[in-house]
């Protein structure tokens, strides 16, 4: 189900999940997802759909972590790294066990929580810069979310 959310992050630009599917940052089109769960850019051309299984794949079969309802993992480990909380918290888990704060989501209530956690994870795969800490490969950083840890 989607349903309209916003991501409120701080000092950084928000993110509005529209009710056509429609993701934008800062009024900006990022991407579009669809009720099966797949991810397009703004030329409608896929680049990650979320399996029933949770898992999340990308172009190429490029493994981009796993979703669940309200956590994820990145992609190149089981253990979480998010986690959306009730109220709407978005907690981030670092390697050493310490934890961040990544701003709050409203609107993601009910079947759209699993929506807004998938958001979250296609933002934290094209952003940040996470590697060997967790044991896996580095990504680039984009314009987005900042962690400032």
């Amino acid at each position: 189900m989607i349903a309209p959310a916003q991501w409120q992050r701080g000092d950084e630009d928000s993110v509005v999940i529209l009710a056509d599917g429609r993701v934008l940052e800062g009024g900006r089109l990022r991407f579009t997802i669809d009720r099966a769960g797949r991810v397009t850019d703004d030329d409608y051309d896929a680049f990650a759909v979320l399996l029933p299984d949770g898992h999340v794949v990308g172009t190429d079969d490029r493994a981009l972590g796993y979703v669940g309802v309200s956590n994820a993992t990145p992609p190149f480990s089981g253990q979480a790294w998010v986690s959306l909380q009730p109220d709407g918290r978005v907690v981030f888990f670092h390697p050493d066990g310490d934890r961040g704060a990544l701003g709050q989501w409203t609107g993601c209530n009910g079947p759209n929580r699993r929506t807004c956690t998938l958001v979250t994870q296609i933002f934290l795969v094209q952003n940040l810069r996470i590697g060997p800490p967790y044991g896996g490969p580095t990504f680039g950083v984009g314009v987005g979310v900042g962690v400032g840890f």
